[in-house]
């Protein structure tokens, strides 16, 4: 049984970076084993046959390996800055449609020949509006929710920075000046920092990797 809950995570992907924040503000120490998504460890694919990541083993064996779910958990555990205070059905639809309407154009947006797509525009746009969603709640307040941050933000924040980084030209000339004020205070945060560090691919035999320093 391990010490620790057990992260299997991939450093880039949008879902595992929201989970890895989560845990870190709550204060949660965990064993992080990187995956190469190409040829995933076979302990992973045992405990969550899905293979996709983040999956967090805790450790009375109990699996938890959906990104939401294991936020969730995390707040449960410790929460100091009440990320979960604010309306839970309202952060829930926009959470909902960032990894639904706008997860799918973004994918579009940046992939457009693993989609067959031929027309990049169409789903920059339709990217787009969901971003002018965002920038309308920004204007009212420095984060999604009020004046200090929530599960919205956190779950978010990692797609915005996908979007932006495709080309990084058209994202800042964006009419949104509120958006990029509030992605740029999100990816200089000392935690997002401290979760972006890279690992080397977990293998069996390696030393553990701990989340928190």
């Amino acid at each position: 049984m391990n010490a620790y809950p057990v992260l299997y995570s991939f450093r880039r992907c949008p879902y595992a970076m929201r989970v890895r924040m989560s845990l870190h503000y709550a204060g949660i120490q965990c064993e992080v084993r990187e995956v190469d998504l190409r040829h995933k460890p076979s302990t992973m694919l045992d405990i969550s046959p899905k293979g996709t990541v983040p999956a967090l083993q805790l450790p009375d064996g109990r699996v938890i390996d959906e990104s939401l779910d294991i936020i969730r958990w995390a707040l449960d555990q410790s929460d100091p800055a009440g990320w979960s205070r604010p309306d839970h059905k309202a952060m829930q639809l926009l959470i909902d449609q960032n990894d639904g309407h706008f997860k799918c154009h973004l994918d579009r947006y940046k992939y457009p020949d693993r989609y067959g797509e031929q027309d990049g525009e169409t789903n920059f746009l339709q990217a787009c509006n969901f971003l002018g969603v965002l920038e309308q709640r920004l204007m009212q307040s420095a984060f999604l929710f009020g004046d200090s941050a929530s599960m919205a933000d956190v779950a978010l924040f990692p797609f915005v920075r996908q979007f932006a980084a495709v080309d990084r030209t058209a994202f800042d000339v964006l009419p949104m000046a509120r958006l990029q004020q509030w992605l740029s205070g999100w990816v200089k945060d000392v935690r997002f920092l401290a979760i972006m560090v890279k690992r080397k691919v977990w293998h069996m035999d390696d030393e553990i990797s701990l989340l928190l320093p």
